[in-house]
């Protein structure tokens, strides 16, 4: 495909490129690099599982689009506002890289896309439990009281935050984001703040599905969130 359209058609097909990207033997090449880590700054780490996703989202972007720009959270990113003319796709590759470096399968990646200012499309996952949630599909959902909270909480945050309700705390926002979108958590949050690509595609099929996003403190209405800091959000 060459040239870049705001179709339905062009959307899906990329989607469903990535998908099949992250199953059976694909998914199988990811999983060998759980122990190919470095520590990053911050202290947390960055897998070959976390490049080798990137690189083929990368790939597919070039094949579907014609120049997009990307902001990964493995690349170099800054507060400038990209260029509303070209398609921005947000990505996070491996959302939930402690989980997927120790063994667990709750991780996921994350892919948000805008044109022109605008949401166009929104792509979560978890590829090792075959969870997926996709801009403009259907979805079964449940009725649950748990609410889920981010693991990035210290001791004192977490008793606070606690009091009252029932929580559960799984240390991947694409998994949290899945279960709040499905029904199966009341809600989801994070007192203490999360990059922009962690929470980008989460919070637009939030709205699209009809649940209240809050962004620190604010209603969120489906803009783009520069990723110059963390942001505080509510879910459900």
């Amino acid at each position: 495909m060459t040239g870049y359209s705001t179709t339905e058609t062009t959307m899906r097909t990329f989607f469903d490129e990535v998908r099949a990207h992250l199953a059976k033997d694909r998914l199988a090449q990811v999983l060998l690099h759980r122990n190919d880590r470095v520590e990053k700054g911050d202290g947390s780490y960055v897998t070959k599982g976390d490049l080798l996703v990137q690189e083929w989202v990368i790939g597919l972007v070039e094949r579907c689009f014609q120049d997009a720009e990307l902001i990964s959270e493995e690349m170099v990113a800054t507060g400038k506002l990209p260029d509303e003319n070209k398609p921005l796709i947000v990505l996070d590759p491996i959302d939930g890289t402690e989980n997927f470096t120790s063994g667990l399968p709750i991780w996921g990646i994350s892919i948000c896309c805008f044109y022109k200012g605008k949401h166009l499309g929104s792509l979560i996952g978890c590829p090792e439990l075959d969870l997926w949630v996709q801009s403009d599909e259907p979805l079964v959902r449940y009725q649950s009281r748990i609410r889920g909270l981010s693991s990035s909480l210290n001791k004192e945050q977490l008793l606070r935050a606690t009091e009252g309700f029932e929580y559960r705390m799984f240390g991947c926002c694409v998994f949290n984001m899945i279960s709040v979108l499905r029904g199966s958590f009341l809600s989801f949050e994070n007192p203490k703040g999360a990059e922009t690509w962690d929470i980008l595609a989460g919070f637009n099929l939030a709205l699209e599905h009809g649940l209240s996003v809050e962004v620190d403190g604010a209603p969120y209405r489906g803009q783009y969130l520069p990723p110059d800091r963390k942001y505080r959000f509510k879910v459900g």
